[in-house]
């Protein structure tokens, strides 16, 4: 600094500091050889804290009000100083202001996918990512172990290692937890309260406070989501045959309303011969369950039945003559109910198809079952 920003400085007695940005985390006073008046006024504002640190060493930590920088108020300063010239002075000094407000939005997400084992899907990849918010707990702490002797210490100087230790834990968490894929959105609250527990102490060793993460998505990999959209439209859909149906009919309406072209007549034709088989289809597969993809579920054939005896030959129908006229054709039931009667007798003359003459009843073989409880006709008298 000039001289003329030296003598500036003997005047100015007034320690204090407004901030107008959003990640400042620590400021350090400047002053020209960091010399401070004996009885300067400190200035602390709500959301901060000032740390005086003498040699390397921090000497005190005021919380927010205002203070006379006095013997009485600084005595562990007095004591490393010696005030051994009358207390009145200046002494060397450097005061840092430390931010203790809430700084929100900081981002976390997974580098690289996280492989666990889902009991659904089998293996796969997960990358999440969400929000987190932090303040400084302990000024001290947190001057020692992070923003050392950084004058204007900001949140992107820290949040990397941070964002470290959350994909971490995280890792570990979802990991051990046993939710499927398909339930994790349902338990985002859940995890964020885990992680948060979890990771608070590592937090605490650097004097910060960890006081909410949030888990916001946690996604698959492009072709497992592709594969799962197919899935959620086929369920949608229902059943898919009747869908079909549906979209062959309107497909037919769209041909017939522009019946000039031949693709138009031809795309009818098609799509008409398409219906048909579908309808087929879909009656058949009626009688299937439905299976969870939406689709008919394949049956197995069923098992075609045992042989069983083959039917029964039917005899044709026989005309007869009786009293000198063609009759019938009688079925052979008929026959029996005219044999009963005595209109049929062995010497009656029948013909059906097949035979070459008219014969009498008695010698056709198909025919002689009719007589067997009947005598046979009488001899002629000598």
């Amino acid at each position: 600094m000039s001289f003329w920003d030296k003598l500036r400085g003997e005047f100015v007695d007034v320690i204090e500091w407004t901030d107008d940005s959003q990640d400042t985390m620590v400021w350090r006073f400047e002053r020209h050889g960091n010399e401070i008046k004996y009885g300067a006024q400190l200035t602390v504002r709500e959301s901060q804290v000032a740390a005086f640190v003498n040699e390397g060493q921090i000497a005190d930590v005021f919380w927010p009000g205002r203070y006379v920088l006095e013997t009485q108020n600084v005595p562990i300063l007095s004591t490393l100083q010696g005030w051994r010239h009358g207390f009145e002075s200046p002494f060397k000094a450097e005061i840092y202001f430390v931010n203790t407000r809430r700084f929100t939005d900081l981002k976390w997400g997974t580098k690289n996918p996280v492989t666990l084992r889902d009991p659904e899907f089998g293996p796969v990849r997960l990358r999440a990512f969400g929000t987190y918010v932090i303040r400084v707990m302990d000024a001290g702490t947190f001057i020692r172990e992070i923003a050392g002797t950084d004058g204007h210490f900001t949140t992107d100087e820290v949040t990397d290692q941070l964002r470290n230790l959350i994909v971490s834990r995280f890792s570990t968490a979802i990991g051990a937890s046993g939710i499927p894929v398909l339930d994790l959105a349902a338990s985002y609250d859940q995890l964020s309260d885990f992680v948060t527990r979890k990771i608070a102490p590592e937090f605490a060793v650097y004097g910060l406070e960890l006081t909410k993460l949030l888990v916001e998505n946690v996604s698959l990999p492009p072709a497992v989501e592709q594969a799962l959209d197919k899935r959620t439209s086929m369920g949608v859909l229902g059943d898919l045959n009747r869908y079909t149906q549906y979209q062959t009919a309107e497909a037919i309406g769209t041909a017939a309303a522009n019946p000039g072209g031949p693709a138009g007549d031809a795309m009818g034709m098609g799509l008409g011969m398409a219906m048909a088989q579908q309808m087929a289809q879909a009656g058949q597969a009626a009688q299937q369950p439905a299976s969870p993809w939406g689709q008919q579920a394949q049956q197995p054939a069923a098992a075609p039945p045992p042989p069983g005896p083959p039917p029964l030959p039917q005899q044709s129908p026989y005309y007869v003559a009786i009293n000198g006229r063609q009759a019938g054709p009688y079925p052979v039931d008929q026959l029996q109910q005219l044999a009963a009667s005595g209109q049929l007798t062995r010497d009656s003359l029948v013909w059906t198809q097949g035979m070459a003459n008219w014969t009498k009843a008695g010698e056709v073989a198909a025919l002689s079952a009719l007589f067997g409880g009947m005598p046979p006709p009488l001899p002629p008298a000598p």
